[in-house]
């Protein structure tokens, strides 16, 4: 039975990333395809994927429609506008393709960015979806206060330094209102909004302006983040604030022994508001065990907990309960769904090319690590398949917008030069720079692949390791068998 559900489960997961990962490819091609017809351009043939042909037909119309051998995107060939037949597998042209009449520069510029445009539109025809449906969130994603700050942080070279949030002057309850004047709204935008800042001091180090919100008075504190964890980001040990509810109480458990009980919420360790359960993690972690208490909430009613000093070596992990936070749904209209993402994009743009940033096209994901993301998503919830997905068109817009050859914009960028000099670019030029930008976009994605794949069996081996500690702790609170 467990096998049964495994494969549905993958089932589900891989039509989910063809439906939408496919689904955006196939828009964005719909959208040149419809403009070209739409104007009266010829269209030769309609592909999803690159290269040799797997199979096809030609539809009456007189359009070569395909699925090719690699699936890193598709086209739709345009013998009067562009020749792009070193990817496309193969000459895409006619013996009457030079009796064709010449098309104008509007016609150009609209087919070129209609690709785009339907990737907006599919992605505001989703977006719609969500606002009405809801997007999942939970407490410590939809804020940006703080709930803990670490004492150390430790570097990319694995040498451990003081916390740069300690050091700054954050303070655990504060609220991170702009980083470097950017206004954040919740924790992803918080980080992200980090991880691509581009600041530094005049001796080189990393800088960011934290205005954070203290006791209602705003302050702007400097802060001087460091490259940290496995992807070498921007980083200042700092965690978001949510409520801990304990979710389950094993029987044999010592927090059934303490009287906690699935629901109680977690309010206060010693008085101090408990903001975020590491805090706690870090108590029952200490070399000295140490008596304390908590304050807890349960059905309205506020409890104290004591805690003592000589509680058994299992309470070092935590009480051997589960625990939760708050989750639910918020709308976001669409047109603030669209923003948010092409702000996200933009600045991830913007970060690639800032000679000041930490950001490289290591930390880009391709098509494996977007596979993985709507791999991911799937398990989660259809919900968020959805904001996967409008990220996905957000970023297929914008990218292929870039005035790059090859690219949308590429094309767009040599009609407007040939626009501007009263004849078009030599043919031979164009084909030649789309040549060498075709090696280097393919050079791209298989080292970004690389990287997608590196990620990939790092967090599988981290997945394996928590599974084994897991069950390591569940042994340490069943109790023992007659």
């Amino acid at each position: 039975m467990d096998l049964l559900t495994t494969a549905l489960g993958s089932a589900w997961s891989i039509f989910l990333i063809v439906l939408f990962f496919g689904g955006s490819i196939f828009v964005h091609e719909l959208g040149h395809f419809l403009a070209a017809r739409r104007r009266g351009v010829r269209v030769e043939r309609f592909s999803i994927g690159f290269g040799p042909r797997i199979f096809g037909w030609r539809g009456q119309d007189g359009v070569e429609y395909r699925l090719s051998w690699f699936p890193l995107g598709g086209y739709v060939a345009l013998p009067q506008l562009a020749d792009m037949s070193e990817i496309e597998g193969g000459p895409a042209t006619r013996a009457d393709d030079e009796n064709l009449p010449p098309i104008s520069y509007a016609t150009k510029i609209i087919v070129f960015a209609a690709g785009a445009f339907f990737n907006v539109l599919f992605a505001f025809a989703l977006a719609c979806i969500l606002w009405v449906v809801g997007q999942p969130t939970s407490e410590d994603l939809s804020t940006t206060r703080i709930g803990y700050i670490s004492q150390t942080l430790q570097l990319d070279d694995g040498v451990t330094a003081p916390s740069p949030a300690k050091e700054a002057g954050l303070q655990i309850g504060d609220v991170i209102r702009a980083i470097d004047g950017q206004q954040v709204s919740d924790w992803p935008e918080l980080l992200q909004t980090l991880v691509t800042s581009a600041g530094r001091t005049e001796d080189g180090r990393r800088r960011a302006v934290f205005t954070v919100e203290r006791a209602g008075q705003r302050i702007d504190l400097t802060v001087y983040p460091r490259l940290s964890g496995d992807e070498k980001i921007r980083r200042v040990g700092i965690l978001a604030a949510y409520t801990p509810i304990v979710a389950t109480v094993p029987e044999a458990s010592y927090a059934a022994k303490l009287g906690l009980q699935a629901g109680d919420q977690l309010k206060s360790l010693d008085g101090a508001p408990l903001l975020n359960l590491v805090t706690l993690f870090d108590v029952l972690q200490e070399k000295a065990p140490r008596a304390f208490t908590l304050g807890v909430e349960r059905a309205g009613r506020q409890l104290t907990v004591t805690v003592p000093a000589d509680r058994p070596k299992e309470t070092r992990g935590l009480f051997g309960a589960g625990f939760r936070t708050n989750v639910g749904l918020v709308h976001h209209d669409p047109f603030e769904q669209i923003a948010t993402h092409a702000t996200m994009t933009v600045r991830v743009l913007w970060s690639l090319i800032h000679p000041d940033s930490d950001i490289n096209v290591s930390k880009l994901s391709g098509p494996v690590g977007i596979g993985k993301i709507f791999w991911d998503a799937s398990e989660a919830g259809l919900r968020y398949v959805l904001w996967i997905a409008i990220l996905v068109n957000v970023n297929l817009a914008i990218f292929n917008l870039l005035p790059i050859p090859v690219l949308d914009g590429g094309h767009m960028l040599f009609a407007t030069i040939g626009r501007l000099r009263g004849k078009a670019l030599s043919p031979n030029f164009v084909a030649s720079l789309q040549s060498a930008f075709i090696v280097l976009l393919f050079g791209m994605i298989i080292y970004v692949s690389f990287f997608d794949v590196r990620r990939i069996v790092r967090d599988v081996r981290s997945e394996a390791q928590a599974r084994e500690a897991a069950e390591q702790q569940k042994k340490t609170t069943e109790p023992a068998k007659p």
